[in-house]
């Protein structure tokens, strides 16, 4: 099929374009991605943590904010949503030892984070409030790092660098190696105000403007997505402090991380169908367009590869059903014999160059360990399987979203 070879050329341009807008943007700003201003006032910080069945770290999660060094510090603030197991019971006995910590608890099961975080809103009364996942852990200073940028009347929200915490199973190793490159190029995305998610782990938004916009959308799989492009549609910029840091448990299964990322994918679907009247404003100058032909690219990548496959799979049928009915060889020492074509020097050069711009990433966020047969693999094995399955993963999305016709039904707490 003549039209294959375009395909691949405008696919292979595209990859390659991004690239190097990503590299130039680390050329540009590489001395000042650690940056953080210093606060000229002490904000006062309320933080949201909402749980649902995280008896096993929800007392670890609250005591790493407690621990914070941000004097201004004021209120945490813990939103069970009526878990099964002893949650509640923990998060009581930690508010009586001490008057920061608010433990409330939904009046039923709602099912999802947006909820709980929105229920934990109204107890909100600071002029920051974050919000922080029941299975993460902030780093002592990441608060007191982050809260500068909001001296900038114009910053909404700010973000931090999420990393993996368990890092044993290889799923675990191979997820702390994402989070690490996703940071790093966030962070190089807001140099270009195309920040497009604020991630649950660790946030923090100006009450006002949250209260404002009536809280997460509870109908969004991915509210942590929703919020940040409705912060932008408000006129207000988001930030990035890479050198803030909380560690985050990842999906310890396979089976739990392939439905993270369902979720991820059809909440991302979610916020296109959502925005879709803001093509002309600020939030579609760049972020829609980028998110969009992240997903584009994806799927024209399955769908070719999955034309070839189906085409080669039936010719080698039919040329095997003939030659057996004719009596001619399968094989011949031709056959072993491959032309090198530009395609193929293209895809090579593709991968030394994905290649590289992981380990440069890994470097940066200090997580890139290299030596030994294991890392290699996992490296290589990062590169060549784990990412070409998210394709696959986005058609399986589609799918979902198409035969439930949902907008988020069922798919709530519970991604580990």
């Amino acid at each position: 099929m003549r039209i294959l070879p375009f395909i691949y050329l405008a696919y292979m341009f595209l990859s390659l374009y991004m690239f190097f807008f990503f590299i130039i943007l680390f050329l540009k700003n590489k001395k000042s991605m650690f940056f953080y201003p210093k606060a000229r006032k002490g904000y006062s910080v309320s933080i949201v943590v909402p749980c649902y069945n995280e008896e096993k770290s929800i007392e670890g999660t609250v005591n790493s904010v407690l621990q914070s060094d941000y004097p201004g510090l004021k209120k945490v603030i813990v939103v069970d949503d009526c878990s099964k197991d002893n949650s509640y019971k923990i998060i009581q006995a930690i508010a009586k030892k001490n008057s920061k910590v608010l433990a409330v608890q939904t009046p039923e099961n709602i099912g999802r984070a947006a909820s709980a975080k929105n229920y934990g809103l109204k107890f909100a009364d600071t002029e920051i409030i974050g919000f922080s996942d029941a299975d993460s852990f902030l780093e002592k200073d990441a608060i007191s790092k982050m809260v500068g940028f909001f001296d900038d009347e114009k910053v909404g929200a700010v973000t931090c660098s999420v990393l993996v915490k368990n890092k044993n199973k290889f799923i675990e190793k191979l997820q702390a190696m994402e989070y690490a490159i996703i940071a790093w190029t966030r962070k190089l995305l807001g140099y270009v105000e195309g920040i497009w998610a604020m991630p649950g782990p660790l946030a923090l938004y100006r009450t006002d403007l949250l209260k404002k916009m009536n809280g997460f959308d509870e109908n969004n799989l991915t509210e942590d997505i929703e919020i940040t492009w409705n912060v932008i549609s408000e006129g207000y910029k988001v930030e990035m402090c890479l050198p803030a840091r909380v560690e985050s448990v990842a999906p310890t299964k396979t089976i739990y991380w392939f439905k993270q990322r369902i979720r991820w994918d059809i909440g991302g679907m979610q916020c296109i169908n959502k925005y879709k009247g803001h093509v002309f404003s600020k939030l579609g100058y760049f972020i829609m367009p980028f998110f969009a032909l992240s997903l584009f690219l994806g799927l024209l990548g399955i769908g070719v590869f999955s034309y070839i496959f189906t085409r080669n799979l039936i010719s080698n049928f039919l040329y095997t059903k003939y030659s057996i009915t004719t009596n001619t060889p399968l094989l011949t020492f031709e056959d072993f014999y491959i032309t090198p074509s530009i395609l193929n020097y293209l895809g090579v050069i593709l991968f030394i160059l994905g290649l590289f711009f992981v380990i440069l990433g890994l470097s940066i966020m200090k997580e890139g360990k290299f030596r030994g047969f294991r890392n290699v693999f996992n490296l290589l094995f990062y590169l060549i399987v784990y990412l070409t399955l998210y394709p696959l993963i986005l058609v399986v999305a589609i799918g979902k979203m198409i035969s439930y016709k949902i907008q988020g039904k069922g798919i709530g707490w519970g991604t580990r």
